[in-house]
């Protein structure tokens, strides 16, 4: 089996989905967490200057929905054919529409702008969530084909950041997406790691 090293800054955020992926197919890896004053060093050692960065026997690869994807592929979570497969990547494309919403305005330190911003995401957010809530009643408790994906994993994954970042539970009156975290949360080898990761520091 390969060496997996996962870079990342010492929270879930970015790379919480990758890690699931990770624990769920039991792959063993090295969650490098580093320090944020370490940043400048471990900047330039990255493809484009970003994290996470996935190394996979030394080989480095970033963008995080790309290295989710090659992970899911590895465990048989992309679909059962090529349309489900789409349903999958549109479906993690808007989770990560809210979450760009979300952090324009949480990481904006204009006042101004960032109260322009959160009127966005105050109406973007809560439209997106009511068709993803639609969805996982449509098919069965997930987002595709009625069986887990990378799709549920993701979503779940970065919730915990999502509600940070909006200092309030994002899916608290959405049921379907409610039981989807609970059904995430429960497979053995997520319940695991979330047991036994470290906290973290934003």
């Amino acid at each position: 089996m390969p060496n997996y090293k996962l870079t990342y800054f010492p929270l879930e955020g970015l790379a919480e989905p990758i890690r699931f992926l990770l624990s769920y197919a039991e792959i063993p890896f090295e969650d490098y967490r580093f320090d944020r004053a370490d940043w400048p060093k471990i900047k330039p050692t990255t493809p484009f200057g970003q994290v996470p960065v996935l190394e996979v026997d030394g080989k480095q690869v970033a963008q995080s929905v790309a290295i989710s994807r090659y992970l899911a592929k590895q465990c048989g979570l992309v679909g059962k054919n090529d349309w489900e497969a789409l349903e999958i990547d549109a479906t993690v494309d808007t989770i990560n529409d809210i979450r760009v919403r979300i952090a324009a305005y949480h990481y904006e330190e204009n006042a101004e702008v960032k109260a322009a911003k959160q009127k966005i995401a105050n109406e973007h957010v809560p439209y997106f969530l009511e068709r993803l809530d639609a969805q996982v009643k449509k098919n069965g408790g997930y987002f595709v084909g009625g069986a887990l994906s990378w799709a549920d994993l993701t979503f779940v994954a970065l919730l915990d950041y999502l509600n940070f970042m909006n200092k309030s539970d994002l899916i608290e009156k959405y049921e379907n997406l409610k039981q989807l975290r609970e059904k995430v949360l429960s497979l053995p080898a997520i319940k695991s790691w979330v047991e036994k990761r470290p906290k973290a520091v934003y």
